[in-house]
């Protein structure tokens, strides 16, 4: 009998080989695997004398080829979604769930690990108790007490969210690419740059069409937002955007995603009731950094308290500023003209300096003088599209660490937004040992023919926030892959990382090596540099006050849900809004219908996250500026401390190992120009 042609993809042992997968093989393949690994549990089951050799590692094997087959479908759905690759992953997602499910529900197997806790509690190493203890953790959180009749229905409501949170996703994705803007009037089109111009010129022509055609992608959708001189442009555009999978707006109805909303959490609800938590938000809290509700609700209040006096007062100056009263399509158009008054700098000015090919040799240097890499770039890798780029990452003396792929540009059916996602997860086991890889993947503006992508300073600072999250999974020295990189990490201390390289993008000896006008290779002029790094605190207030009604918004969305009510999505988000937003939306607004971070993402009643790891991130960067940015003594130790570590200790361990003490809100409050220099300081000796 032949071998089917996907097991090369199913067992592949090297780099995904994304041109064999084919969408009719997914479904029989990943059956396939399951049927093979359903056997293998089941012999581990029945294992009479189970120890962290025969039957731990046996099982983070398992989880590890699973999920290393999983990968490259999960994400050819985000980056190239078409109707048979979607119909495909679809289609498995409640065999997986299905799987996860009864893993996590198998009595046996939670006793297994019981017994291996009891009897080897004197002889497992840190790293291996740390293992036993997440198992035994997830095995409840799965619900493995429950009644048997408790248990399926645990099961179904597991399968049924998976399948909403990729509904609500196909809905944004759908509703995002229906739209488009025929413009045969360049007077419309004043303000935008020549880059934007060109991509919507070859969109029109590739159409068949005379002028531009504009479409909602997230690089054109900015720079419309910040620069177009049409207020009607704008107005139009933002409608689009804000109304996307919605009632309303330009396809009102077509994918709305209402109904999804309310089934997600009324099951997200129903899950942690099973569980015995008050509400989704508990149980959420149960794998996380912060202790209890309350934490997260005080700490997001304390924020408040801090930011929102700094809001008003730049809106007030904004509104100045504009000489008159300013709807939401008008803000960052006004603030970029104000910013360009005050500082004389602007992101689209800056694009010239930021060429991608001398923007990544900047961000490899800062990565390698910190931590002792190499990154070199590989060619000939199988890929999903021409644009993406393949680096392997080793260490100084040459030892391979790991790799990553590089995915920039925005394109038709790919996700919006920037994520670093695990393509291969780290292992050392008897039965093998594999290097992580990660994805790196972003929306930024293509290149015009015959020239490099030239970015915003913004792009650079994602291109920066999802390296360290690259980082954090390369860098790993867990032998196991449940706890190994990002694995096994509180949600709300996961942002670390990434928040932390974001300091880079700003610093003086960083922005000379990053920048080089891709005509003449002069570097960022003094001057202007200096401008730009003023610009960091520029509208700080804003924009801490947008994340905590993002944040606030999903905590009691998760933490207040009743039954008997409903979602009351609209009603949370109006009192959330008239409590802390200072910028007026309209009612036609509807950004909770693509709010995929906590619908379809993993960031549900955990948005917070950001904000909670910003504050680690800025304290653990203020080690940095007390010793010197390149401290390659204070470097080793945030590798050694926090990069290095994964899952494999608790955070706030960890952040006190390379701390010395406990994080401070002081240093976030400085960054953000919240709290003076000498307030800081008196705090930090304090501390």
């Amino acid at each position: 009998m032949d071998t089917p042609r996907y097991h090369a993809w199913l067992n592949a042992e090297g780099l995904p080989p994304f041109t064999a997968i084919l969408p009719e093989d997914i479904e029989p393949a990943i059956r396939e695997l399951l049927a093979v690994q359903r056997h293998r549990i089941g012999a581990l089951e029945v294992e009479a004398a189970p120890t962290f050799a025969n039957f731990v590692e046996p099982l983070e094997e398992l989880q590890h080829r699973l999920s290393r087959a999983w990968s490259p479908v999960s994400h050819l759905n985000a980056v190239q979604n078409a109707e048979a690759l979607r119909n495909a992953y679809n289609a498995c997602l409640p065999l997986l769930s299905d799987h996860q499910t009864d893993l996590g529900q198998s009595e046996a197997l939670y006793r297994g690990y019981q017994m291996v806790g009891e009897r080897e509690s004197e002889t497992l190493a840190p790293e291996q108790r740390r293992v036993v203890e997440h198992a035994l953790r997830d095995f409840r959180l799965a619900g493995v007490a429950l009644d048997p009749a408790a248990k399926q229905r645990f099961k179904t409501l597991m399968s049924e969210l998976a399948q909403l949170a990729a509904k609500f996703d196909e809905n944004v994705l759908d509703s995002t690419n229906a739209w488009q803007k025929h413009v045969t009037d360049a007077a419309q089109l004043a303000g935008l740059n020549a880059s934007i111009l060109q991509r919507a010129a070859q969109r029109a022509r590739d159409a068949g069409l005379p002028g531009w055609l504009l479409g909602l992608d997230q690089p054109t959708y900015v720079a419309i937002m910040t620069d177009a001189e049409s207020r009607e442009l704008r107005r139009e555009v933002y409608e689009a955007w804000c109304t996307r999978a919605s009632d309303q707006g330009p396809f009102a109805g077509r994918w709305n995603n209402a109904e999804v909303m309310q089934q997600i959490l009324a099951r997200r609800h129903d899950v942690a009731q099973l569980l015995g938590f008050r509400h989704y938000a508990d149980l959420a809290l149960a794998k996380r950094m912060a202790r209890s509700s309350e934490e997260v609700l005080q700490f997001l209040q304390r924020l408040a308290e801090a930011a929102r006096p700094a809001a008003l007062r730049e809106r007030a100056e904004l509104e100045k500023f504009a000489g008159a009263p300013l709807e939401a399509w008008d803000i960052t158009f006004h603030a970029e003209r104000l910013q360009r008054s005050l500082f004389s700098v602007s992101q689209e000015e800056l694009r010239p300096y930021f060429p991608m090919p001398r923007v990544l040799a900047g961000l490899f240097s800062t990565a390698e003088q910190l931590f002792g890499l190499a990154i070199r770039e590989r060619t000939g890798v199988p890929t999903w599209h021409a644009d993406v780029r393949y680096f392997d990452i080793s260490s100084a003396s040459g030892e391979s660490l790991g790799g990553f792929y590089l995915d920039a540009y925005a394109r038709p059916n790919k996700r919006s937004g920037a994520w670093m996602d695990d393509c291969i997860g780290a292992k050392r086991l008897p039965s093998g040992a594999a290097k992580p890889v990660a994805y790196l993947v972003c929306n930024v503006l293509p290149p015009a023919a015959g020239e490099p992508a030239l970015l915003t300073h913004d792009d650079v600072v994602t291109l920066f926030h999802e390296f360290g999250h690259g980082l954090h999974h390369m860098l790993t020295r867990v032998a196991y892959p449940s706890i190994a990189g990002i694995n096994g990490v509180a949600w709300d201390a996961v942002e670390l990382p990434s928040q932390f390289l974001e300091n880079y993008a700003w610093h003086p000896d960083v922005l000379a090596q990053l920048s080089g006008h891709y005509k003449t290779g002069e570097p960022l002029p003094a001057a202007l540099q200096a401008q730009l790094i003023a610009t960091q605190k520029f509208h700080a207030g804003l924009a801490t006050v947008r994340q905590l009604e993002f944040a606030l918004f999903d905590f009691r969305l998760h933490a207040e849900y009743d039954p008997a009510q409903g979602a009351r999505i609209a009603q949370l988000l109006g009192e959330v809004r008239e409590a802390i937003s200072v910028i007026r939306v309209p009612a036609w607004n509807r950004f909770p219908h693509s709010f995929g971070h906590i619908f379809a993402g993993g960031y549900a009643a955990g948005y917070y996250s950001y904000k909670w790891a910003e504050v680690l991130a800025a304290d653990a960067f203020s080690a940095f500026e007390e010793r010197g940015v390149f401290d390659t003594i204070t470097a080793r130790r945030f590798l050694d401390s926090i990069l290095a570590r994964g899952g494999s200790r608790d955070p706030l361990d960890a952040f006190v190992e390379f701390r010395g003490r406990p994080p401070q809100i002081e240093a976030l409050l400085r960054q953000s120009g919240m709290l003076s220099e000498a307030d800081y300081a008196e705090t930090s000796d304090r501390g």
